[in-house]
């Protein structure tokens, strides 16, 4: 199970890897929000862990980011906000749990257990798209009862393309659901990821409409 921490206290960070760890998590700890944001659009994570009180970008605000591009990856929120509306104002904005610090590693280790099991048992709609098949929640991608593998890039702009079957997408709204406004975006970023979707599906997958964009055909 891989987890991501966020967490600026190094003294608390190492004690909850240490102890994540030793229960046979893999975890991957940043300790600040662009970093998290950054990780999350790069790798596939189990559960996240999320400190509020972060330098930059707080914890709110990489939970706000998170929900809006449709993460649904269960969110352990910790914080030494302990009041109700702090509580109430973490889980309106998408958190799962709220833990407030400081906080014993063995409750931090049900909490996570507890939403894992939560987060298992939730419905998983499957994208079905003629011989493609998508699980939002897993990130699982199947072609004609094949696995496919895809990078977090690739994952985003093949679901794009599979939930508005029939749409054409435009070069430059494709780049803005894959990417930040801060991300410096390479001129065939698109093409490049369009092209390994296409070696892992088929040539005729994906459709060019000449100067117009993208389209789904499976």
């Amino acid at each position: 199970m891989r987890i991501l921490l966020v967490e600026d206290d190094d003294m608390i960070g190492e004690s909850v890897v240490a102890g994540l760890e030793c229960e046979g998590h893999a975890v991957d700890w940043v300790r600040d929000g662009n970093s998290a944001l950054l990780a999350l659009n790069t790798t596939t994570f189990s559960l996240v862990i999320l400190d509020l009180g972060l330098p930059g970008k707080d914890g709110l605000q990489v939970l706000k980011e998170m929900r809006a591009k449709r993460n649904a990856t269960p969110v352990l929120v910790t914080t030494a906000r302990d009041t109700v509306d702090d509580r109430i104002l973490g889980l309106d904005t998408g958190a799962d749990d709220y833990l407030v610090k400081p906080y014993d590693l063995d409750e931090l280790s049900a909490r996570i257990r507890a939403l894992l099991r939560r987060s298992a048992g939730r419905a998983d709609p499957i994208l079905e798209r003629g011989e493609l098949r998508i699980s939002p929640h897993t990130r699982e991608v199947t072609y004609r009862g094949e696995p496919v593998i895809l990078s977090s890039k690739e994952y985003a702009l093949l679901f794009a393309l599979a939930e508005r079957q029939g749409v054409v997408w435009s070069r430059s709204q494709l780049e803005e659901k894959l990417y930040n406004w801060d991300n410096t975006v390479g001129s065939n970023a698109i093409e490049v990821h369009i092209h390994h979707l296409r070696k892992k599906l088929s040539d005729s997958a994906i459709k060019t409409v000449r100067g117009v964009g993208y389209l789904l055909e499976t």
